[in-house]
């Protein structure tokens, strides 16, 4: 039986890798026939979603996709840039040997999966694990940090940032780039050099700074 966190998990997923256009309507009726449930299930469920900032809701117009929006995508840059940085170097600190290993394990499968991305023709088949690594090896950064509170800010503005992405990001225009951004900010943490780490998670999110990224 389908619950409401399986149909929240899905939309999620869907909302932040392309599955809906940018300002599409989300039919309450619709999604209650996909997922067999009541629209009242539905409606629950999406207007939690609104709450992590990944739907919008306006009386008489219903639930929507949000729209693209640089200043918005800068904003959330700047937000999961500040803590990133707080939530890394916390970890650094007080995650020890058990959260280091964690680390290089989530970076080693998301730099196999970049990797394959750059060598190949059509890499549409790895949109998905994609998004799935990179979403784990940014969130194993902070992981150790001690702040819940941190890490579920960063959760949500992770997915609203990777929403407001989800076309631009598969283009894969910079996965070169990306798996050098990657493999720096390993060494960096690994290295327990916080000043370092802060440089480069900055500068693995700086080509976001200017909103130029939504750009078609």
């Amino acid at each position: 039986m389908t619950t409401n966190i399986d149909i929240f998990d899905t939309l999620q997923d869907r909302l932040i890798s392309n599955e809906f256009e940018h300002g599409a309507k989300l039919r309450a009726e619709v999604l209650r026939s996909e997922f067999r449930c009541s629209a009242s299930t539905v409606r629950e469920v999406l207007f939690r979603l609104s709450t992590f900032g990944l739907v919008d809701f306006q009386e008489q117009r219903g639930f929507r996709v949000p729209q693209r929006s640089p200043e918005k995508l800068i904003e959330l840059t700047h937000l999961r840039v500040l803590l990133e940085c707080e939530g890394t170097v916390l970890s650094i600190r007080q995650g020890g040997v058990a959260w280091e290993s964690r680390l290089a394990a989530a970076h080693h499968k998301l730099s196999h999966i970049e990797k394959r991305i750059h060598t190949s023709n059509d890499p549409s088949d790895l949109i998905g694990i994609w998004f799935s690594a990179e979403k784990e090896f940014h969130q194993t950064l902070i992981s150790a940090c001690g702040s819940e509170t941190l890490k579920q800010t960063h959760n949500r503005t992770y997915a609203q940032f990777r929403q407001q992405l989800m076309k631009a990001d598969r283009k894969f225009n910079f996965i070169s780039e990306n798996i050098r951004h990657h493999a720096d900010i390993l060494d960096a943490t690994l290295a327990a050099d916080e000043a370092l780490t802060r440089k480069r998670i900055h500068d693995h999110l700086a080509r976001h700074l200017t909103g130029k990224t939504l750009e078609a």
